[in-house]
């Protein structure tokens, strides 16, 4: 009997406009390439942009049977509103990645001492990059680091064919976002 080594189900959420669905596709695509069975799936607020939104992904070794995730493994939250929603469900020794730029770190003070934690000052860093918009790439560079899964470098090749050609301009900051977001992680 084969054992299964890769299980990764993950929930990325913050509110519209944060980039949210982007991450989760590029997850997605960085893992197809890879070689893994991969489910993605969105849910939009009723707002779209401002509103809530959040995506799962699962990526495994072995066909998956449901794109649902009701306990990720892991958990990126972009805003405080998706860490109280979300949070209480994360997996017991799973990964919560937070980007501490919009979540206080007394916030984190419920969350079960077993859960690994990795506060990023995600838009800080984008910041300094020169786009905001680039948070979410350094959210998920510094999750790519921690689980071990892809490099950076891996979901850097497979932007331009998740990313609108419109917004091909971004290739750059979004690249680099990646690999600042898994340097932070390296070095906490």
């Amino acid at each position: 009997m084969k054992t299964n080594t890769l299980h990764e189900k993950v929930i990325i959420a913050g509110f519209g406009g944060q980039g949210i669905m982007l991450a989760g596709k590029l997850l997605g695509h960085t893992a197809m390439v890879a070689g893994k069975e991969v489910t993605y799936m969105p849910s939009y607020g009723a707002e779209v942009r401002g509103g809530t939104a959040h995506c799962m992904v699962v990526i495994d070794d072995e066909p998956i049977a449901s794109p649902m995730v009701s306990n990720p493994t892991s958990l990126i939250v972009m805003n405080k509103a998706s860490l109280s929603k979300f949070a209480p469900r994360l997996k017991s020794g799973g990964l919560l990645i937070v980007n501490s730029s919009l979540i206080e770190k007394n916030n984190l003070k419920d969350i079960s001492a077993d859960i690994k934690i990795l506060a990023v000052p995600a838009n800080e860093i984008a910041v300094e990059l020169g786009n905001v918009k680039a948070a979410n790439m350094v959210a998920l560079g510094a999750f790519l680091q921690k689980r071990k899964l892809f490099g950076s470098e891996a979901a850097a090749n497979s932007l331009p064919k998740v990313l609108a050609k419109r917004h091909h301009k971004t290739l750059p900051v979004n690249s680099k976002a990646l690999n600042k977001g898994a340097e932070f992680a390296k070095e906490h």
